[in-house]
Order: structure tokens, then sequence, then C-alpha cells
């Protein structure tokens, strides 16, 4: 399975802002984007104009980035949101919302997107009382998403639920903290997607 494997605050400074893709170094003075705050490589300090397209392409790799999903499954996404009614970009956003291993993350079971997957992909998350292993499967409302009984007394989710009171729970999801359990009360709306995203730049991007 192709992933990612380079160092992941590299892609912090591309985007020029951070992703919190390392969990709690993102809320400390080691971020790369506190030290070094542009793009990394001998041209990162350069003031090249960028083209509409470059704006598209830039907006669409930071989301992709921030989800942890490459580009063919990104475009299934997309592809997935127009066939649904209503606004493509916040349907996009929405199915990225919905995935398991980010709504791991949003309850606070894990530190970053990426430890998420981790635990959902080595069988420590229950949908449903049921194990699924597979870090894109779309979570739909009512269903509750918990740690396995096991996994629960884990420091890496005792730890990561304690950081999680920093962030929050979003209010599309219910948490039961002491069971390390949630339950999706509703689908997100685009006002609970609090990070900068201009998804109609995406939408621009694919339509051409």
């Amino acid at each position: 399975m192709a992933r990612y494997t380079d160092a992941r605050c590299r892609q912090c400074r591309r985007e020029r802002m951070a992703l919190y893709l390392k969990g709690d170094r993102c809320y400390t003075d080691k971020c790369a984007i506190q030290r070094r705050n542009y793009p990394p490589g001998q041209h990162g300090q350069g003031r090249g104009k960028i083209s509409d397209y470059g704006l598209q392409l830039r907006e669409k790799q930071k989301v992709k980035r921030m989800y942890g999903v490459l580009e063919k499954q990104f475009r299934g996404y997309f592809e997935r949101a127009e066939r649904m009614r209503g606004i493509t970009g916040t349907n996009l956003l929405v199915l990225l919302e919905r995935r398991l291993d980010n709504v791991v993350y949003r309850l606070g079971f894990a530190n970053s997107r990426s430890q998420a997957r981790q635990l959902v992909r080595h069988n420590h998350v229950l949908v449903d009382s049921l194990r699924v292993n597979l870090p894109s499967f779309l979570v739909k409302v009512g269903q509750a998403v918990q740690v396995t009984e096991k996994s629960r007394t884990s420091p890496l989710v005792r730890d990561a639920l304690e950081a999680a009171a920093r962030r929050g729970c979003p209010p599309w999801l219910e948490l039961e903290k002491d069971e390390a359990k949630g339950r999706v009360s509703m689908f997100p709306t685009r006002e609970d997607i609090t990070m900068p995203i201009q998804e109609h730049l995406i939408v621009e991007l694919y339509s051409k």
C-alpha cells in the first residue's frame, strides 16, 4: 500500500501552516511552523508569484495531507461528492470527516490522524461492537465507535484523551470519556469543520 514516508513536518512547512500531523508536538515551540515558517528546500524562501492554478493545487494538497489521503482515493471522494445532493465542496469535507480514522482522532482516542489510523489498522477500534480495521470506513449517524476494552488502558489512549481536552469534541459527536466510547449523533455541517479550508478551490481544480 502506498503511503507517505518522509518527514511530516515538511508537509506543514510546504503548506505554510500547521496541519497538526504530529499530535502534541504541533502545540509546542518545537512545531516546524514556529521555527521555520517557509517551504523546505533551497528555494523555500523565494518570493515567486503563485498562479490561480497554483493556489488551487496547494489547497488540494493541503487537504489531502491533512486527512492523510493519497491522490487516487481523494479523487474518488470528490467524484462521490459530485454525485451527492448539495454543495460539492461541503460534501467532500463531510465525507473526509466521516472516515473512521478521523472520527477516532476527533473523539480524542489518538493524538493525530496517523496515530488513529494505526489504532484502526491494528484492530483496536470497534464500530457497533464489531472490529473494523479499515481507516477509510465511513461512519454513519447513530453508530458507536469505541476502543477495545484491552486497549482502553493503553498509555497511548489515556494520554491522547487527556490531551484531547485542548481540542474539544466536535458537536456532531458524543463522547463517553470514561469508557473511551463515542457516537455519531449527526453528520458534520460546514460550520463544524473549523480548519482554514477553501474547498471551492478544489472544486475549481477538478472541474477543469
